[in-house]
């Protein structure tokens, strides 16, 4: 399932149990240091349930790789310029507190010794119901990044919780909590 809340989730086990069919195996939400949302129910759920979590967008559509600047617009073709919920007006109206978190993120990255990219996607992998994030690149370094995150093995805990700090608040769901 891609996209699904853990409700419908839970909704669906349920009833493949009762009826003896084939169970969900996988879901594929949107997680990434920037977009926490699914943490406080679907995510423990498949770690409860057994289900394989193959999160998309762990580099937030190139943002959390710090390649953009808050005060130039991307390239016609970016997969960033669509990434926001307004489609294609995510400069026009610009988002400081994203560019914010970022360079607080980038200098992590730095004091840590690794790229940013590295850094957000072995973020993703620290999570225990996380079994492999889809990472894209559009070039050899981007995918060395991406797999240097696999090389970093788990993150240290107080790089993890710093940097579960820094994000709260795009938890949303709970990000006053």
């Amino acid at each position: 399932m891609s996209n699904w809340p853990a409700y419908k989730v839970a909704r669906a086990l349920g009833r493949s149990e009762l009826k003896n069919l084939v169970r969900i195996d996988s879901v594929q939400p949107r997680y990434n240091l920037l977009f926490r949302t699914f943490e406080r129910d679907l995510l423990p759920l498949c770690g409860e349930e057994g289900i394989a979590v193959i999160p998309y967008n762990p580099l937030a559509g190139g943002l959390l790789t710090g390649k953009h600047d808050r005060n130039a617009p991307p390239p016609q073709d970016s997969r960033f310029r669509w990434a926001g919920p307004a489609r294609g007006t995510r400069h026009a109206t610009g988002n400081d507190r994203e560019f914010d978190t970022v360079e607080q993120l980038r200098a992590v990255a730095g004091e840590a010794g690794m790229s940013l990219a590295t850094l957000a996607v072995s973020w993703v992998l620290s999570h225990p119901a996380v079994t492999s994030p889809i990472v894209g690149a559009s070039r050899s370094q981007q995918l060395a990044d991406s797999l240097g995150a696999a090389e970093k093995g788990k993150l240290a805990p107080d790089l993890k919780a710093r940097l579960d700090d820094i994000t709260h608040g795009w938890r949303a769901v709970d990000a006053d909590l």
